[in-house]
């Protein structure tokens, strides 16, 4: 499955960094510990579902609170949103949990996950993400990040998810 990407990746003229190994871990603050002084800007990915069964692949700064209660009303979501199952990772998007990734789109070939970037990842000269491998890590720009979700017909909705939610926004 990485060659696939490589080769898109490839295709579309995106450099990459070179794959880092980057030891399988359980939570961000132990990737934290274990990769190191490795460049970049590091990242969380949820895939997230909404009250209708929607998709969404979040990808925020790793730092990034994300409030699950809130942050269906900044993404278009049909009532609050929780994790996916782990066998719909698995089945759209061909990754293991603890390998989410951005890239993984490519195998959602029916367009059912919708891809949510926090703002401030957009101008990002280096994100790190799984090339959908837990043992790896490849830097990509945020733009070029961009284009390569956009190669695959889809529009990114990128939302700023430091800022709080307007009043006029939150549930009564």
């Amino acid at each position: 499955m990485q060659d696939m990407l490589y080769r898109r990746l490839e295709q579309l003229g995106i450099q990459i960094t070179a794959p880092v190994p980057y030891p399988i871990h359980r939570s961000v603050e132990e990737g934290k510990q274990l990769r190191g002084d490795m460049a970049g800007t590091f990242t969380k990915n949820l895939l997230l579902k909404d009250k209708k069964g929607r998709l969404f692949l979040v990808a925020a700064h790793e730092d990034r609170p994300i409030d699950l209660k809130t942050l269906h009303q900044r993404i278009g979501a049909s009532g609050r949103v929780g994790f996916a199952a782990a066998d719909q990772m698995t089945g759209l998007l061909g990754v293991q949990p603890g390998a989410l990734t951005p890239f993984a789109i490519m195998n959602d070939h029916d367009g059912l996950v919708a891809v949510v970037l926090d703002a401030d990842l957009s101008c990002v000269e280096q994100l790190n993400f799984h090339p959908m491998l837990q043992t790896f890590s490849v830097g990509i720009s945020g733009k070029d990040l961009i284009r390569y979700i956009e190669s695959y017909g889809r529009q990114p909705l990128i939302v700023d998810l430091a800022g709080a939610v307007p009043p006029s926004e939150m549930e009564e």
